[in-house]
């Protein structure tokens, strides 16, 4: 633990520790390309830093980390880095089993899986089942999610299912976070102004963060400190004070 991340820690809340924190992770052909390197390093980078963040999150007493991964937009990249991105991921998956086990954290993949690479959804679904019954945190990985075809996609099976009353509680319920708190946090890395079609039924009162922080280079002081930023703020959810 370092010295900025002890001195941060003794700020902390306790009693105001958030549920659910849900992150962008933007910034990793930036970080490459500011060092003369080829994409793909800075989405390795990127994909390494999940074993400081994961971790991290648990430490801080968060439930639940939803991190955007690949969106239903991001199939207008080059095939060649496309491809990488999905080796590197399926890469990661065979590699942290173990440590996701020691960390007590639950995979649970979020979007359209079925146009991922067959390799890669068969990795994903083997994670998630050797996971499924931790509880020290749950992991959503969004890949190729959208939040429009999130919600398009809860219309289709609320048709499917006719429940006998659709609110907003029930439309809930079929999303891809069904029976998940909202986040209470949003962090965007690399300084975009934008939530870029991610989660946006879930957002609605969501507190967002945004810090110029490429995501290869976010540490869990970047975190810890995207936190206490939270803490500071008064969500009234359209409440006054009297």
């Amino acid at each position: 633990m370092t010295r900025r991340e002890k001195e941060l820690l003794s700020k902390l809340d306790k009693s105001r520790i958030l549920e659910h924190v849900a992150i962008i992770m933007d910034g990793n052909g930036r970080w490459a390309k500011r060092r003369g390197l080829p994409r793909m390093a800075g989405h390795r980078r990127g994909i390494a830093r999940l074993r400081k963040i994961v971790p991290a999150a648990k430490d801080y007493g968060i439930k639940i980390l939803t991190l955007f991964a690949f969106s239903t937009e991001n199939w207008n990249r080059p095939k060649r880095e496309i491809r990488g991105l999905f080796k590197t991921l399926e890469r990661y998956l065979k590699d942290e089993v173990g440590e996701l086990m020691k960390n007590d954290t639950y995979l649970h993949p979020i979007g359209r899986l079925e146009r991922l690479p067959s390799s890669l959804q068969r990795e994903l679904s083997r994670v998630e089942r050797i996971t499924r019954n931790n509880k020290g945190i749950i992991l959503n990985l969004a890949l190729n999610y959208g939040g429009r075809s999130d919600i398009v996609d809860a219309v289709k099976k609320i048709i499917a299912n006719r429940p006998k009353k659709i609110d907003e509680e029930t439309f809930s319920k079929y999303l891809y976070t069904s029976g998940q708190p909202d986040p209470d946090l949003l962090i965007r890395t690399s300084g975009e102004m934008r939530i870029s079609n991610f989660l946006l039924w879930q957002l609605a009162y969501t507190e967002i963060y945004v810090t110029p922080i490429l995501w290869p280079d976010f540490k869990r002081e970047d975190l810890l400190q995207a936190i206490l930023d939270y803490q500071k703020r008064e969500r009234r959810f359209g409440r006054i004070e009297e």
